[in-house]
């Protein structure tokens, strides 16, 4: 019964985070309205046992969301939580196209005939939604994800104008530090 209550909870919390993104006024609020949406939906699907699965949503999508907001303040050049905006180009084809298609999945998940479990459940359910989601590639995908980690990180650092070695030198106790490119906080 529990189970259930926190179910419709988390049910209604992803819906209302979902209506907020298109409610609020700043691109920041409605990227952490739709950082909420996908928790509650993620962890729904810890709640139906799914670990694997919920996890990993609740993890790429904060991340997702996380690095949003940073492309928001790296490229807008000022704070996007105290930006106001407002999306009205294509409001009312946005919001036909919107009710019909949660009409038709609805009408589709109601009517059509939903087909009965055929076998029996296996016995480590996340490693067989694994191999069915992943097939034979699991390693590989095991082994791309710390790379993708290095290339991100290695972009991050090869794009960034300076750093402490800028400042400090090879030795990073020295001070003061001899910052080649003057300015900055506190000077």
């Amino acid at each position: 019964m529990l189970t259930g209550v926190a179910f419709w909870v988390l049910a209604v919390v992803a819906v209302a985070a979902g209506v907020a993104v298109f409610v609020v006024d700043s691109m920041a609020r409605a990227t952490y309205a739709l950082a909420l949406s996908f928790i509650a939906v993620g962890v729904q699907i810890l709640l139906l046992e799914q670990g694997y699965l919920g996890l990993i949503t609740i993890l790429m999508m904060v991340m997702e969301m996380a690095v949003m907001a940073i492309y928001m303040v790296m490229f807008m050049g000022m704070n996007p939580a105290l930006m106001p905006m407002d999306m009205t180009h294509g409001k009312k084809t946005a919001i036909g196209a919107s009710v019909g298609a949660f009409v038709l999945l609805a009408s589709g998940a109601l009517l059509i005939p939903w087909p009965q479990r055929r076998g029996a459940v296996p016995e480590d359910l996340t490693r067989a939604l694994g191999l069915e989601i992943m097939g034979e590639k699991m390693l590989v995908m095991a082994v791309l994800g710390p790379v993708m980690v290095a290339t991100i990180v290695a972009g991050v650092v090869l794009a960034a104008h300076r750093s402490r070695y800028d400042r400090f030198g090879d030795d990073l106790r020295r001070r003061p530090a001899d910052d080649p490119q003057p300015g900055g906080v506190g000077r």
